[in-house]
């Protein structure tokens, strides 16, 4: 897809669903999510992609990271599977030009792919990220349990919480919407002392508003997009603290390990929790789990979290 195609493909239809407070969401904003996914390739290993029109004043992290993995997972047989993922965010996004994503191939072996992505704005680096990925082998099995959670369809979604929050944080409350979002535990931005449990895990249930096509690539892509979206509110939620009163917060590196395959339009639970908070940063981890209890990623991020 060129970039004037993409471009065309990231605005409003005219005939897009709204949620119960009047944000757009369903089938077209995740067709927009996808073509924001859908990199133009410039060169063998040189992508390019853009920030949707709605963007807020920096990039957001999961958009980066979605499209730094994309352009590494296009110079990849398909038959090998990311299995991880580490980053670096090391200067703010600026959502009015492209990014360009350099892929280097570190090394293509037997069994694992090696890719390291730099993606460049205005001649300089504002994102590093190195992925391995492998071909599929036989071997030990475990996994963690998912937690007793009550169902998504029994649970309130983001603009109920909205709502009930009088706005919540305003940027996120207005940006269209390709997730469906069922919180487990009131999100960070709406507790009040009745809901004041400060060293509880941060759970909510997600998938994609739609439907995604058959590309696994596009599915952990779609994935790594989400991982950023609630995570380091999990340390703000140890103090009770909403992250938009009183506290700033920036991602500082985010790591992903992919174990099982998924499907990103299907629900899947995000457990997160903050092990420790210091010296004006904070660490996040959450897990994600199918509906029917498989751990398929987890998900480690430190963030720069300072209170004003």
């Amino acid at each position: 897809m060129t970039e004037a195609a993409r471009a065309a493909a990231l605005q409003d239809s005219g005939d897009v669903p709204l949620s119960a407070d009047g944000v757009p969401r369903g089938q077209p904003v995740v067709d927009r999510l996808v073509a924001l996914l859908d990199l133009e390739r410039i060169e063998e290993d040189i992508f390019r992609g853009v920030s949707p029109p709605e963007s807020p004043v920096r990039v957001f992290g999961g958009q980066v990271a979605g499209q730094a993995l994309v352009a590494a997972g296009r110079t990849v047989p398909a038959e090998r599977r990311v299995h991880s993922l580490h980053s670096y965010f090391i200067r703010a996004g600026d959502p009015r030009v492209p990014i360009v994503y350099d892929v280097d191939r570190i090394r293509d072996g037997r069994s694992f792919t090696t890719r390291r992505v730099v993606a460049i704005q205005h001649g300089k680096a504002i994102f590093s990220l190195a992925a391995s990925f492998h071909v599929d082998e036989q071997g030990l099995e475990h996994a963690d349990e998912m937690p007793a959670v009550p169902a998504p369809e029994q649970l309130d979604d983001l603009a109920t919480w909205l709502g009930r929050a009088g706005g919540g944080p305003t940027a996120f409350a207005r940006m269209p919407r390709p997730f469906d979002m069922r919180f487990v535990t009131p999100p960070v931005w709406a507790r009040n002392s009745a809901d004041a449990r400060p060293g509880e895990r941060s759970r909510l249930w997600m998938r994609i508003d739609g439907s995604l096509p058959d590309d696994e690539l596009v599915h952990v892509c779609v994935l790594a997009y989400a991982s950023d979206l609630t995570l380091l509110g999990s340390v703000a939620a140890r103090h009770d603290r909403a992250l938009d009163l009183g506290v700033m917060a920036a991602s500082l590196d985010h790591a992903i390990w992919f174990h099982r395959p998924f499907r990103a339009d299907e629900w899947v639970l995000y457990d997160c929790a903050s092990p420790s908070a210091s010296g004006g940063r904070g660490l996040a981890a959450g897990r994600f789990f199918t509906r029917a209890g498989s751990l398929v990623a987890t998900v480690v991020q430190e963030g720069l979290v300072r209170v004003r």
